[in-house]
């Protein structure tokens, strides 16, 4: 079935669990894919797969490696030929795809995109967790206009920059570190350009028309596609923990910490502990000084802050949330972060005092 159709005559088209660009002339293509991945001029298609199988059961391969399965969905599932297409899989589902486009005066700039970091969020740089699996956020990106192979590979540099700025904008949490996502580490990128075109473009950086369209379509389509795949939005992300949780900040935790301080007193059982934490985690005083006491943890994790300079202004935003001044301790200078966390904790659950069990 045809969804989209691109100003150049190229078709979208829904096949099963996949969308199939289908090209109606001579383009030209870079992808990360891992069956005819690379830069192309002999490809008649680029495709998408949802490869969940489902609720509660796990991704199978159709054959011994994934470029074979890749090739195996391309022929049996679109009717394509394996040769003459690149693409990928992943855990999203194509109903959950948005198609952003942008037109200039004489040309066009259109992505498509499948998104969904929950699970594997990552920054680049963590250390490494691979498996071989589907990716997470898979963009499509049509340019219709030619490029010359340099600027190609720029467009894909651009449309990385662009996703990592979507995720950022989102302080979408790393599940691998106590660091920011700067993607999946399974994400895949095809760009794709119209060699057939009498427009000709040489840049696609930042500072050029084609670099910014690509931005504002990437970043648009990234987020709606974790907001339809995930939920993942400002709204969901206005919580606590959502905030502290890549510092160890959860709901287990919290309740362990809890307990622990409560052994040998009375304390609230868990579902009233949770009815708590429910009530308080999205007010805006506390998600706002929340906010900007991890973003202190963050700037000592890079460096642009010292102990002696991050503690004493968490200290007041504790304070300004309404929790209890922590003891005034010696702050570790080898790695600070941890130590701050505690001292985030305690003074929450400290906010449970006025209640009476």
């Amino acid at each position: 079935m045809k969804i989209y159709q691109l100003t150049c005559g190229d078709e979208l088209h829904r096949y099963k669990k996949s969308l199939v660009l289908c090209f109606h002339g001579p383009r030209k293509v870079a992808s990360t894919g891992s069956d005819q991945g690379g830069c192309r001029q002999d490809l008649e298609a680029v495709f998408n797969n949802d490869g969940n199988p489902g609720p509660g059961m796990q991704f199978q391969m159709r054959a011994d490696t994934y470029p074979e399965h890749l090739a195996v969905i391309a022929r049996e599932d679109m009717g394509l030929d394996p040769d003459r297409c690149t693409g990928f899989c992943t855990a999203a589902s194509m109903d959950n795809a948005s198609i952003q486009s942008m037109a200039h005066e004489d040309f066009t700039v259109t992505a498509i995109v499948t998104a969904g970091i929950e699970s594997n969020g990552c920054r680049i740089g963590d250390t490494a967790s691979y498996t071989e699996k589907p990716g997470t956020i898979n963009i499509i990106l049509h340019i219709d206009a030619d490029l010359p192979d340099g600027a190609l590979i720029k467009a894909l540099s651009s449309c990385t920059e662009a996703k990592t700025a979507a995720i950022q904008e989102l302080l979408a949490s790393s599940r691998y570190s106590r660091g920011l996502a700067t993607g999946s580490g399974t994400d895949g990128v095809i760009v794709v350009c119209n060699t057939a075109s009498e427009k000709k473009l040489t840049d696609a950086g930042s500072h050029s028309r084609l670099g910014e369209y690509i931005g504002k379509t990437v970043i648009k389509a990234v987020k709606e596609a974790l907001l339809l795949q995930t939920g993942l939005n400002p709204r969901s992300q206005h919580d606590i923990l959502r905030r502290m949780d890549r510092f160890g900040v959860t709901q287990d935790t919290l309740w362990a910490a809890y307990e622990k301080k409560h052994i040998q007193t009375e304390h609230l059982p868990r579902y009233a502990f949770e009815d708590w934490l429910d009530g308080i985690k999205t007010g805006n005083l506390l998600v706002t000084c929340t906010s900007l006491y991890a973003h202190l943890l963050d700037q000592l994790d890079w460096g642009l802050l010292t102990p002696a300079e991050a503690w004493p202004v968490g200290r007041r935003l504790l304070a300004m949330a309404g929790m209890a001044d922590p003891d005034d301790g010696m702050i570790p200078k080898d790695d600070p972060v941890p130590w701050m966390t505690e001292q985030y904790i305690n003074s929450l659950l400290s906010l449970l005092d006025a209640i009476k069990v």
